[in-house]
């Protein structure tokens, strides 16, 4: 009897291979909404039915569905008609980057009455990183959102996303879903010691594999050094990684390179190769390593490499003060000085890491190198690689397709270099594709933070000195590390008034995961500690916390002075700050929901300032022109993977343009299409990339009319643009009708904008929680959540609502119990979802969100950022109402029922005794 299954009611009688999953089965035949984001049956990415079913398509065997029925998200519609969940999802936008929304749609497609009465139990075996879940009920329950498009009128409006369709019929296309004729794939062998010398390699027996091409070593790699981080100017960045080195630093780091005509093939062709090592000292602990003695990371010229101190182990340092905190701490009639530490974050982007590189001919019959990456930084990536193998940048073209998630994690090429080299060598197509397992060992982490904060204030509540001490392990390799942690001291002293400021703070190597950049890139460590720190010495003061906030911040126009003195180019453009505290004012007064009998209550705040973009420029090129149809193309760089940046262009140049949205085309995250773009990243995808969009559309509306000023013989000020039609006299003439009038006479009609990322203004936000804690357990309870955003003139506020209630969630993780946990030999220990423990919709409370009334007078149309900066004053919020329930001051995340129920049974031990 021959195996066939029907597929979204579509017969295929191709048998699955030995021990092969249903979700590898479906995908090998073009259903490419089946997603993989867990390989353990922990997200629901790859939910589908079977016989009406839902299964988690990773664990359930393809042989099973012999003779069955299933039904992918591509199957859910029905004669052209959405399903009434697909529906529901789009009203509502009910997803940001939309990796995980099939398996949402599925699951909830299948849910009868009873579970539908509860949520956080049918979603159990789903889990979302972007969206903090609200969107997800709203869908489920029926809300709608969205708002319909009308012409000029965008910005400020809830229009949906352009990819919505796309996303919730499973046909958006992520970096993997595509078929490439010919394609190879490749697996990494990876090292199990944190330090060693491989002092000889054998690969004759992985050669002998069928189905084997290729075994890269350290002796097929460039000489050359780079970093893995992406920058506008790569001399931020130490030179200390080799694209396979023969010195391994961290346990996971990748060995060599098998490239095989399957993935079984390639590993066991990895496990085929002879490796010998001599196994070196270790260090994982930054004070330790900073001693004299210890084991060097990186023995590299200081010079070249750009570390600092490489023989302690020191990437980068920053030491500066301003004023004396000697005399300021004099001054001081109370001083609260403690250390504070925080611990490794994965990003957990659905999407894991990967890339796809094969040739193709140009227009002009030569060749390159095609590259498609799971990237937010296509142009950075592009340049590097070319450095890195000495290739022209005509030759290499890199883009993204929708990415499925990034929150910094993906601004990096740690894919990309190993997967060009193995195309160039086969001149073949080549997929490296990250298992879940290789995100927590093989990718990066958040940099885990030791501060020590002393500050001193008058008896009058004025601060009078700050001063830190910040320690940031930056694991094997130094990408980011220097920056995250320039950047940490920054704001965080900045945003408060003190005559006296202090810091110092160093980026250190150890034999550990490297950490990389992650939402707030290194603020959320340090304004903890602030946060916490302030909350204290209002207690020795005897003042209400929020008043001593009040009485001690920044305000407007004032200059912003941190370690090194004041920033240039960053200015306080707009100022909403006292209205954040103003909301937190409000919402003290307000009831909420009572705690159960005999559980403790308390209410904290914390409150952030964050640049709107990187120091030192971050370009943005885009390029829009009218099409022959009277629609428009809109070209911009920056890549889209739930950030809406896509959503936010198409508002912006609708408006200038006096246009529908839907009349707006973007391609996008392509170096073919616009001349450079940095990359989305550092909170610029709409103050940046969004003022080159802003003044193309400008030029374009100015080049439109002054053509048809002359077309029509008309006086410019007597033309003005309508949605499909520009209007002169009382004579309308359509913009294709234009369009084709310009092309006969030679001209086209397009524009570039253009925007370098300096100036800089600030965005601001606090936090506000009410919690309730049952202290025979340790269990901690949200009564209330409430986030006050200063975003300027908000564009999107669905959108930038979605981003606000998705950082907060990825900041209650971190804040309660995600931690990459590591042994004492280095190794990552937590490797799957199910160890790690990400937020699942049970967890997450809704949060109210405000928006304050301020307009920036830099951001595009006065808009702020507001990617990042949610998740900063989340933990100390969340710490300091800790601390008013129970009376302890947490200083180390995650806050675990197990640390918060030892320190409670801690301290009554203590009281008895």
């Amino acid at each position: 009897m021959s195996f066939g299954i029907h597929v979204n009611e579509r017969p295929f009688d191709a048998e699955p291979r030995p021990g092969q999953c249903l979700r590898t089965y479906l995908r090998e035949r073009g259903w490419f909404g089946v997603k993989k984001g867990c390989d353990a049956g922990d997200c629901g990415a790859c939910t589908v039915h079977v016989d009406g079913r839902p299964v988690h398509s990773c664990l359930f065997p393809a042989l099973r569905a012999a003779g069955r029925s299933v039904t992918t998200v591509e199957g859910l519609a029905t004669d052209g008609e959405l399903h009434p969940v697909q529906q529901k999802f789009l009203d509502a936008q009910g997803f940001q980057c939309g990796f995980c929304t099939a398996g949402y749609l599925m699951t909830t497609a299948a849910l009868d009455d009873e579970q539908l009465g509860d949520l956080p139990r049918a979603f159990k075996g789903n889990l979302c990183r972007c969206t903090g879940y609200r969107a997800i009920e709203d869908a489920v329950r029926g809300v709608k959102h969205v708002e319909a498009p009308c012409a000029g009128a965008a910005v400020g409006r809830n229009l949906p996303a352009p990819a919505g369709p796309q996303v919730v019929t499973g046909t958006a296309r992520y970096t993997f879903d595509i078929d490439v004729p010919g394609l190879l794939h490749m697996k990494l062998l990876r090292s199990p010691h944190p330090h060693a010398r491989i002092t000889a390699i054998d690969t004759a027996a992985a050669l002998r594999v069928p189905g084997v091409h290729l075994v890269l070593t350290h002796h097929d790699a460039p000489e050359r050094h780079y970093s893995s981080a992406r920058h506008e100017h790569p001399t931020e960045d130490p030179d200390d990684t080799r694209l396979l080195d023969d010195t391994v630093r961290h346990a996971g780091q990748r060995v060599a390179a098998v490239v095989a005509d399957s993935e079984a093939a390639a590993e066991e062709a990895c496990r085929r190769v002879e490796v010998t090592y001599e196994v070196l000292p270790a260090v994982l602990d930054p004070e330790e390593a900073m001693l004299p003695g210890a084991p060097v990371v990186h023995a590299k010229d200081a010079g070249t490499a750009r570390i600092s101190r490489p023989q302690n182990n020191v990437v980068g340092e920053v030491h500066g003060e301003t004023g004396s905190v000697e005399e300021g701490f004099a001054e001081a009639d109370v001083v609260y000085e403690e250390t504070f530490r925080t611990q490794r974050v994965q990003h957990a982007s659905l999407e894991t890491h990967g890339a796809v590189a094969w040739f193709e001919e140009t227009d002009e019959g030569a060749e390159r190198i095609v590259v498609r990456s799971s990237t937010q930084t296509p142009f950075l990536t592009r340049r590097a690689l070319c450095t890195l193998f000495d290739l022209p940048m005509e030759q290499v073209r890199v883009l993204a397709g929708r990415v499925g998630g990034g929150f910094g994690g993906k601004q990096e090429m740690i894919v990309e270099d190993i997967v060009v080299l193995a195309a160039m060598r086969l001149h073949r197509p080549v997929k490296l594709e990250y298992t879940r397992a290789e995100q927590f060992y093989g990718a990066t982490t958040r940099h885990p933070f030791t501060v020590r904060v002393k500050a001193g204030a008058r008896k009058n509540g004025t601060l009078t000195a700050i001063q830190l001490r910040v320690v940031s392990n930056t694991g094997a390799y130094g990408n980011h590390g220097p920056a995250v942690m320039f950047h940490s001291v920054g704001e965080s002293l900045a945003v408060y008034r003190a005559p006296h400021k202090k810091a110092d703070g160093y980026s250190v190597y150890t034999h550990a995961v490297p950490a990389g950049a992650f939402r707030g890139y290194g603020l959320g460590q340090v304004v903890f500690a602030m946060e916490s720190v302030m909350d204290e010495l209002a207690r020795l003061l005897g003042m209400d916390p929020l008043a001593f906030r009040e009485r001690n911040i920044i305000g407007p126009g004032e200059a912003m002075t941190g370690p090194g003195g004041e920033e240039e180019d960053l200015h306080i453009a707009s100022y909403g700050l006292d209205q954040c505290l103003a909301v937190v004012r409000d919402a003290r007064r307000e009831s909420a929901q009572p705690a159960p009998p005999g559980w403790l209550v308390g209410e904290g705040t914390a409150l952030s300032m964050i640049a709107t973009g990187p120091p030192g420029g971050h370009i943005a090129d885009a390029r829009i022109g009218l099409r022959a149809d009277g629609t428009y193309d809109l070209a911009v760089g920056t890549a889209e993977f739930g950030n809406g940046t896509t959503t936010v262009h198409r508002q912006i140049a609708a408006g200038e343009l006096a246009a529908t949205v839907d009349r707006i085309t973007v391609r996008q995250s392509d170096t073919d299409v616009v001349k450079h773009d940095t990359g989305a990243f550092g909170s610029t995808g709409t103050v940046v990339a969004g003022k080159a969009t802003l003044r193309a559309s400008r030029a374009l509306a100015a080049k439109i009319l002054d053509f048809a000023a002359e077309h029509l013989g008309a006086a410019r000020e007597e033309c003005r643009l309508d949605e499909d039609a520009v209007e002169c006299r009382r004579r309308r003439v359509l913009l294709k009708e234009l369009y084709a009038a310009a092309r006969t006479a030679g001209q086209e009609l397009a524009a570039d904008g253009h925007f370098g990322g300096t100036p800089r203004s600030v965005a601001f936000n606090a936090q506000w929680f009410r919690l309730a804690v049952d202290p025979g357990t340790g269990e901690i309870r949200v009564l209330r959540s409430v986030h006050a955003a200063d975003a300027g003139k908000v564009m999107n506020p669905m959108q930038c609502r979605g981003q606000i209630e998705g950082g907060i969630a990825q900041a209650l993780g971190a804040t309660l119990f995600e931690n990459v946990r590591l042994n004492d030999r280095g190794e990552v220990t937590t490797t799957a979802f199910r160890q790690y423990r990400l937020p699942q919709y049970a967890d997450i409370p809704r949060t109210e969100v405000h928006f304050m009334e301020t307009s920036d007078a830099i951001g595009p149309l006065g808009a702020k950022s507001m990617s990042e900066s949610p998740f900063n004053p989340v933990a100390p919020a969340f710490a300091n109402a800790l601390r008013d329930a129970t009376g302890i001051r947490f200083t180390e995340l995650p806050l675990t029922r197990d640390r918060v129920w030892l320190a409670l049974d801690r301290r009554a031990g203590t009281a008895a005794g």
